[in-house]
């Protein structure tokens, strides 16, 4: 039995030659991203089965080829292959392996910027499945340049204002050099969106409080930071070959910046000396203390910086950091694979590894952290572990990058909150935007039946405004009053205040920070618990109950008694998160003090479940491929029909045509088809110039994307 591998009880392996977008599991996930694509790493490692029998696992491997050999043949680049094939020559016997690719395809993204009118004028492309969707008829000529100028883009607090300057300390403005001679570059959208366009099928602009009136194609968007600029830094010169009618007026307004020289280490920490007055804990009367965030990215030694990496990389420094008077700071979590280097000995060996791995620019941001390290850090033993289905070691990067980021937030105290950012993340809208929006939503939510929110997905189009969605959980749950929160009693309850009531709490758990215990019964609250509260974790995806699934590491659960039942938790699949100093101080504690984790993409909203923290799922807008029917949708992602049917289990192969997840096929596809590269036979330059131009996509949140 200890040859028999994980990979060969994953039934999704049966699809593995037909997904091309990113295989599962993919073979470049085992090499690549130790904080998000690590989490199916099935081929590497051998599988130790805890208490599983030989017989349960022969079972369930063979239940699992039967299932899926009925279904095998997905795959987002082999579907539109197929839909090709059958358009020249129709094959209607030949069965679908997946309802879902049934469904009519959605064309409205691929419109480009010759076909841009008010919000208000867009035709909606969504049938839902009711009719086929509508197409942008071409008329018989149209204009070669964009239907509209671009404007810039500028959602910050206007911080000359007297409103702002009431009740916060004067912003001072930051540069890229020591001299204050080049200030930082600003980024355009076009005030419209295409004319036939698709709606996100869940999240929201207008819950979050973000624009959706605007769209942003490449030059507008990246141009500020070296894309299609000829006096470019950038090796590749990408973006000067491709379609670009119209960018020129994107340069007459930005103009050129030289980042050859910039040290973004010094840049930020000259804003931030600027602006110290408005992050200290001591504020003059009537003067409000701005919270300060890191923004860090997880990268590794030998990781491959391309000129898009760079690209992205100075929007966030330059969005997130230098235009809001350093109220993030941007780092590097560099993972030194290579445990031989003592980097916490010598400055010399640190600086070598820095220097070798970060593109210079870059150098100031940067820290470096090992497994070696965390086994120092948070020594063994780590006992009592349920079921290891990784077969890894508790300190690898596989099973436990949160120790990493707890590290962090150790060695950094003066942040108030911790950006948990992935390589693999695009996002073609504006950084600030996009987090101080979901930030202030976080602190708008009333902790009544938030855990029971988190768990389901918000469809505009089937609950209607975010409100309705609010009273419609509320309505669905069973409200039962219990005081002291106990998980033991039968029938469904709302989580109100810690989830502390079980088996292990008398083997030892911290004490619940304060502030977490409710002010009142559950039945009593007017939704107003929480509100005006900063959020302790906000997550990307549903925060469910992987015992509700057959997530495959649902039970990688150390340090609590395996004698005792599993205790209550909750997962977020994909470990991008923002977390509060609060949380990560929580986590520290219950690592090193009582030896207790979990797996990544559990242990946050775990720790935040047991001691009564603030954690929301963000219901930021996610696009689909295909024109879904909203009540089947609605079917498979809240209410699936069985634990092998949930999306965050065997069931994920829906959401292959999403623009979010950890096997989104679509969400590369489309940012590649954005950049102006053709992708499955589809788009570049000649189809764009030859068409309604390049596209001009809506804010959307993209991942994974694993090559450009």
């Amino acid at each position: 039995m200890s040859s028999l591998r994980l990979r060969d009880l994953n039934p999704l392996r049966l699809l593995q030659k037909n997904f091309s977008y990113q295989s599962l599991p993919g073979s470049e996930s085992r090499n690549a991203s130790p904080s998000g694509s690590y989490r199916r790493k099935w081929s590497t490692e051998k599988l130790r089965f805890g208490r599983f029998s030989l017989t349960k696992m022969l079972a369930l491997a063979i239940g699992a080829l039967v299932f899926f050999a009925l279904m095998a043949g997905g795959g987002y680049r082999h579907v539109k292959k197929k839909e090709q094939q059958q358009q020249e020559q129709p094959e209607p016997d030949v069965p679908t392996p997946f309802l879902w690719q049934a469904y009519s395809r959605l064309d409205g993204y691929y419109n480009g910027i010759r076909t841009l009118v008010p919000r208000s004028n867009v035709t909606i492309e969504n049938q839902y499945n009711h009719t086929a969707p509508p197409r942008y008829e071409k008329p018989g000529s149209l204009p070669k340049q964009p239907s509209m100028d671009p404007i810039k883009y500028d959602p910050y607090p206007d911080y000359k204002s007297s409103e702002y300057l009431k009740t916060h300390h004067e912003v001072h403005e930051c540069f890229l050099d020591d001299k204050d001679t080049v200030p930082v570059p600003d980024v355009y959208a076009y005030p419209g969106v295409p004319e036939v366009y698709p709606e996100p099928f869940y999240g929201s602009y207008s819950t979050l409080g973000m624009r959706d009136d605007v769209c942003w194609e490449r030059f507008g968007r990246l141009g500020a930071y070296g894309y299609g600029d000829p006096a470019s830094n950038l090796k590749e010169h990408i973006g000067q070959k491709s379609e670009k009618a119209g960018s020129e007026k994107v340069f007459q307004k930005i103009g050129h910046t030289d980042y050859s020289s910039v040290n973004w280490g010094d840049a930020q920490k000259r804003c931030y000396d600027k602006n110290k007055a408005r992050f200290a804990k001591d504020q003059p009367a009537g003067k409000e203390r701005v919270k300060r965030h890191a923004y860090v990215l997880r990268t590794w030694t030998g990781f491959k910086y391309t000129d898009h990496h760079i690209m992205t990389l100075r929007a966030q420094i330059n969005e997130l950091s230098l235009k809001t008077g350093g109220e993030y700071d941007v780092h590097f979590l560099v993972h030194v694979k290579d445990n031989s280097i003592p980097i916490w000995a010598d400055d010399a060996i640190y600086r070598k590894t820095v220097e070798e791995n970060v593109p210079e620019e870059f150098w100031g941001l940067a820290t470096l952290w090992s497994e070696k390290q965390m086994e120092m850090y948070y020594p063994d033993p780590f006992p009592d572990n349920f079921i290891n289905m990784a077969g890894s070691s508790i300190h690898g990067v596989y099973r436990s990058a949160h120790f990493a980021i707890q590290w962090f937030s150790q060695e950094f105290k003066e942040y108030d909150f911790v950006w948990n950012w992935e390589m693999d993340l695009r996002y073609t809208g504006h950084y600030y935007e996009f987090n101080n929006r979901i930030g202030e939503w976080g602190k708008d939510q009333p902790r009544k039946g938030l855990w029971e929110r988190n768990e389901r997905f918000y469809i505009p189009g089937v609950h209607g405004t975010y409100e309705n969605f609010t009273k419609f959980v509320s309505e669905e749950m069973e409200t039962i009053d219990i005081p002291k929160n106990d998980v033991t009693a039968q029938g469904p309850h709302p989580v109100w205040g810690p989830v502390n009531k079980f088996p292990h709490r008398e083997n030892g758990l911290l004490n619940a920070p304060e502030g977490t215990t409710p002010p009142t019964s559950y039945a009593r609250d007017d939704y107003s618990w929480g509100v005006g509260e900063d959020a302790d974790l906000l997550t990307f995806n549903p925060i469910f109950d992987p015992s509700k699934t057959n997530w495959v590491f649902r039970e990688d659960v150390t340090g609590y008694d395996n004698t005792l039942p599993v205790p209550p938790r909750r997962v977020a699949i994909i470990t991008v998160a923002r977390l509060s100093r609060r949380l990560l101080d929580t986590m520290h504690e219950e690592t090193w003090r009582l030896r207790h984790s979990m797996f990544p993409e559990m242990w946050p909203p775990s720790v935040a479940l047991h001691h009564g923290l603030k954690a929301a799922y963000v219901p930021h807008p996610v696009f689909f491929d295909r024109d879904w029917d909203l009540d089947y949708m609605n079917q498979v992602f809240n209410y699936p029909e069985s634990k092998e049917a949930s999306t965050f289990g065997w069931g994920e192969h829906n959401m292959l045509g999403s623009s979010f997840y950890y096997n989104a096929g679509f969400s590369g596809a489309l940012w590649r088809r954005w950049l102006g590269n053709a992708e499955n036979g589809e788009g570049g330059k000649k189809e764009e110039e030859n068409g309604t131009g390049r596209m001009c996509l809506r804010p959307v949140l993209h991942h994974p994307i694993k090559g450009e």
